[in-house]
């Protein structure tokens, strides 16, 4: 079991890795063990929803330099996992959005660990109605970006009764992996951590959770309510250093 110690001036959080995510926990421990971390800033921090690091720019960054586009000159695979979401402490990946990152490949170092809030019974269930269109949307959008081709085809020959069967056609096709993969649902799991502990489970099945926080969840806390100024960075920088346990 993998573990490593994200040491700050405010205390130190101790994360385990989940075996899960193979390449998103090699990956974090070769950094560490680098060095490649140490002197890097929580450079982005949201109150009641995330603190951000991981981007070696921040090291030694001036005052109200914009941070959050460094790393290394690669990124990950995907690794999203339906069983590890975004309760509070879970680590995830940090990534370029949908629209120029369609894989959701993850960032090669930076990464955010989640707060977010604790959810009511009805607070989860509008928020699984949410989810559920959230989910429709992509998985359509995806199918038309696949028959891309045949729509425009169709569009030019102004072929109204075609674009309808196609229309038909992928809904269904929505429905039906909707159904088998089981998308836009909260497990038990799910509505037990957001109505517990909290977390942020508007972000599951977009980004890769490939670790927890399993000491020092009050340090995120306090960094996490840090005063803060231009693009969300700490007035205060909040270094930091990694360190595998072995």
């Amino acid at each position: 079991m993998a573990k490593v110690r994200i040491s700050t001036m405010l205390g130190d959080i101790t994360v385990r890795l989940y075996d899960e995510t193979p390449l998103h926990r090699d990956n974090f421990l070769k950094l560490a063990r680098e060095g490649y971390y140490d002197g890097t800033l929580f450079h982005r921090v949201i109150r009641d929803f995330m603190i951000q690091g991981g981007d070696p720019q921040s090291k030694g960054a001036p005052k109200g330099k914009s941070l959050g586009s460094g790393g290394p000159d690669y990124t990950l695979p995907a690794e999203i996992s339906p069983a590890l979401f975004h309760k509070r402490g879970a680590l995830a990946a940090a990534r370029l959005g949908d629209e120029v990152n369609p894989e959701r490949r993850s960032s090669g170092s930076q990464f955010y660990i989640a707060w977010g809030k604790t959810y009511s019974d009805g607070q989860l269930g509008q928020l699984a109605k949410q989810l559920q269109m959230q989910a429709e949307k992509q998985v359509f959008e995806g199918l038309v970006a696949e028959r891309r081709k045949e729509v425009m085809e169709l569009r030019r020959n102004r072929d109204r009764a075609g674009l309808m069967a196609l229309q038909d056609e992928l809904l269904a096709k929505t429905s039906a992996i909707i159904r088998e993969q089981g998308l836009g649902q909260l497990s038990a799991a799910q509505k037990e951590a957001y109505s517990t502990v909290g977390g942020v489970p508007f972000l599951d099945g977009q980004y890769t959770v490939f670790g927890e926080v399993e000491e020092g969840l009050d340090v995120v806390g306090m960094i996490q309510e840090a005063a803060t100024g231009a693009a969300d960075r700490p007035v205060d920088d909040i270094s930091m250093k990694v360190t595998v346990i072995e």
